[in-house]
């Protein structure tokens, strides 16, 4: 099992934990550019080397075309378990 698919494996799991720092809300996944992406806040998330940086002074602000964008891209929703 190489590295991406390592990664696959653990995504799910990974996914249902991981919420915005701000508002503890889902996020969405978007593998392309990989990075998290909270609609609600329109701010995107760093994911480098596989590792989801949820810190609010690393993400950054998206215009509402890119938000767009973004959304139609996502490969999944991150969200909170209870």
């Amino acid at each position: 099992m190489d590295y991406l698919e390592v990664l696959a494996v653990l995504d799910d799991v990974l996914l249902a934990r991981l919420v915005d720092p701000v508002d503890h809300q889902p996020l969405l996944y978007v593998a392309s550019e990989d990075l998290l992406y909270n609609p609600r806040r329109h701010r995107a998330f760093p994911v480098r080397d596989g590792i989801a940086v949820l810190l609010e002074d690393e993400s950054r602000e998206v215009t509402l075309e890119e938000g767009d964008a973004l959304e139609r891209n996502a490969s999944a929703r991150w969200t909170a378990s209870a």
